[in-house]
């Protein structure tokens, strides 16, 4: 089985989306082969990897609650071992549709096992929220990897997703544990940023990664092109930072 990290944050505008796609390009560039499941009903993993949601069928939604087999799903990317199961508007109502279902936290699970032994990774990119979706999202993973916004409400929203993780682990997933946070949209000339990345290493000692992803135009550009960044300027900061941010993920699973 391929190793499946999460990528959440209730909190939107987080970079959480830019981080999933951006590591999975990086992994896929370390030759690893490497699934994307975009579990976010906006869809915007999907359309930053070039791939149209006009009458996209099947996607995630399909898979979960429509019976499709999981492979059926999955479209190839323009990165050579980089595969992507989309999402697209569907989405949205699939939080209701859940809540009946048998084992309802456990479907996005059940949907990998068929797949997740042909990759080296999973990332999943999570809704804004912590709703039905990013709780199959977490019972699924085996990491969690959190974006986290160098701003004054940061380390309050980090509180609460830590604690919903610990419940999901103590209830559903007891192998479930936290890969780690990474600083984003990180403004080293502000006094607020450098304060932030002191007091998120001070509370979460260890749990930090070491890079840290700066503010930078590459990357808010990158997915209009439908590029991950190092397709699109692989010698841009933001590049190279989720370069070295995917050299952490492959440094601490050896």
């Amino acid at each position: 089985m391929g190793k499946v990290i999460a990528v959440v944050n209730q909190k939107g505008g987080v970079g959480k989306t830019t981080t999933a796609v951006n590591l999975a390009a990086g992994l896929a560039l370390a030759s690893r082969s490497t699934l994307i499941v975009d579990l976010d009903p906006q869809g915007n993993a999907t359309t930053g990897l070039g791939v149209k949601k006009a009458g996209l069928y099947p996607t995630v939604y399909h898979v979960l609650l429509g019976g499709e087999a999981t492979g059926k799903a999955v479209h190839p990317t323009a990165m050579t071992g980089l595969r992507l199961l989309p999402a697209d508007i569907d989405l949205v109502g699939a939080e209701i549709e859940l809540v009946g279902l048998d084992r309802r936290e456990h479907r996005l699970r059940m949907a990998l096992e068929s797949v997740a032994s042909s990759y080296d990774y999973v990332i999943i990119d999570c809704p804004p929220s912590l709703g039905l979706l990013t709780i199959n999202a977490l019972v699924a993973a085996d990491r969690v990897l959190v974006p986290l916004q160098c701003e004054f409400y940061a380390l309050e929203g980090l509180t609460h997703l830590l604690k919903t993780v610990k419940l999901v682990r103590e209830r559903l997933n007891p192998g479930l544990d936290v890969e780690g946070i990474v600083l984003t949209m990180f403004d080293g000339r502000t006094s607020l940023a450098l304060q932030i990345r002191d007091e998120v290493n001070r509370y979460f000692p260890g749990q930090v990664f070491d890079t840290v992803i700066p503010r930078n135009i590459r990357l808010t550009e990158a997915p209009s092109h439908g590029k991950p960044v190092m397709l699109h300027d692989l010698r841009s900061s933001g590049s190279t930072t989720y370069l070295e941010l995917t050299r952490e993920v492959l440094n601490h699973d050896q």
